[in-house]
Order: C-alpha cells, then sequence, then structure tokens
C-alpha cells in the first residue's frame, strides 16, 4: 500500500464513525450549506494537523526504540484494537443502549465524535458566519485526545516507512483529502437530506470506520515479535 493510499485509509478511519460533529455538521448544513462546508473544513483540518504533529514525532521515536520495533508495534496495535472495540461496542441497533441510540452522540473515537455534546446544545450554534463556524469545530474537534492517540498509534508503528519527507507528506495529503472529502460528503447529505439519516445506515457508518481501524491494527501488528 502506497504511503498515500494508507493515509487515505487512515484519514477514513478516524473521519467514518458517525458521532456528535456529525450530527452538528448535519445541522448546521440544514442552515447554510456555505457555513457547513467551512465547518467541515475545521474538522479536517484538526485531523490533519493530527496526523502532521504524529508524523513529524512518529519516526523519531522509532529510530530510538528500534530494537524493540515489534513490541512497540504491538503495543500499537493493542491500541488501535481498543479503539476499534470501543466504537462497535457502541454500533448498537435502534433501541439499544440510551442516549446513543437516539443522538448518535455515544461513539468515542475519531473526528466524528469530538465534541460530547448533545443534540440539546445544538442551538447554540444557530447562523454563524463561515469563518466562526471553522474555529468552533477546530476547537470542539480538538477536544477529542483519541483522534491524536490514533495517528499516534498508527505512525509511531509505522515509523520506518514514513522516515522521509516525500512518504510523509504523501500519508498526509491522503489523510487530508480522505478526511476532507468525507466531511464534504456529509455536507451535501444534509443540505439534501437533513438529519433524516437512518439508525442503520448510521451503526453502518460506525462499523465501517472502525473496522478500517481494526484493520489496521492488525496489519501493524504483523509479523508477531
Amino acid at each position: 500500500m502506497t504511503p498515500t493510499l494508507a493515509g487515505a485509509a487512515a484519514g477514513l478511519g478516524v473521519a467514518m464513525p458517525m458521532g456528535a460533529m456529525s450530527v452538528l455538521l448535519l445541522q448546521e448544513a440544514m442552515r447554510g450549506r456555505r457555513t457547513a462546508v467551512a465547518a467541515a473544513a475545521g474538522i479536517a483540518a484538526v485531523d490533519l494537523g493530527y496526523a502532521a504533529l504524529a508524523t513529524a514525532l512518529g519516526p523519531w521515536v522509532a529510530s530510538h526504540i528500534s530494537p524493540v520495533e515489534a513490541w512497540v508495534r504491538l503495543a500499537s496495535a493493542v491500541i488501535l484494537l481498543v479503539i476499534a472495540a470501543r466504537g462497535l461496542a457502541g454500533a448498537r441497533p435502534p433501541g439499544v443502549g440510551a442516549a446513543a441510540s437516539d443522538s448518535g452522540l455515544g461513539a468515542s473515537a475519531g473526528s466524528g465524535t469530538g465534541a460530547g455534546s448533545g443534540a440539546g446544545q445544538v442551538g447554540v450554534f444557530v447562523q454563524a458566519r463561515p469563518g466562526k463556524a471553522f474555529v468552533r469545530y477546530v476547537g470542539l474537534t480538538a477536544l477529542n485526545p483519541t483522534t491524536a492517540l490514533y495517528f499516534a498509534a498508527l505512525t509511531t508503528a509505522q515509523g520506518a516507512a514514513l522516515r522521509t519527507g516525500a512518504a510523509g507528506g504523501a500519508f498526509l495529503l491522503g489523510v487530508g483529502a480522505a478526511s476532507l472529502l468525507w466531511q464534504q460528503a456529509l455536507v451535501t447529505l444534509g443540505s439534501l437530506a437533513g438529519t433524516r439519516i437512518p439508525d442503520r445506515a448510521r451503526i453502518w457508518t460506525f462499523r465501517l470506520g472502525y473496522g478500517l481501524v481494526a484493520a489496521y491494527a492488525v496489519k501493524i501488528a504483523l509479523p508477531l515479535p
């Protein structure tokens, strides 16, 4: 897998789970497409920023722990598997669980879940200007440390592959493009369909997104120590 494709898969893995930020973004799209486009760009910018920070530090960390590199990969894979397991556990059918099944706020990872705020708070975000919406969604998404942990685990485990500037840049290009395209797709969906997304469709976004995380975990864990 090329660094660009690896970055795209990583970007989708963190962006696809549909939680609080996705719900807010869909509702933002119902009020105004321009504002929602800016908000989506803010979410993707945080994903890219966390990925850039992790890519810059991951290879450096990897170069200093080469004697135990296999064990580091395994530990990183465990972290990713825990993230995936927690996310998949929250992908319950309608009627199972408490508020999570009603509002999609129960997820714990990815830019789709950064705010942790309930649907009753959405009224605060009425008719914001695009610039303010961008800043607001950057702040809300950055509050979720799981996104940073996700990229840290992923890039540390792949330190050797991302050590060159070209490879790291290609990886970041894939992350940024995939995250931005997914968020903009949600904006389009929100503009067309509003918040009337079936519970079953929401559940499958959880499963697909966290499934990518789990697949990445298996990939970086092999070969075992």
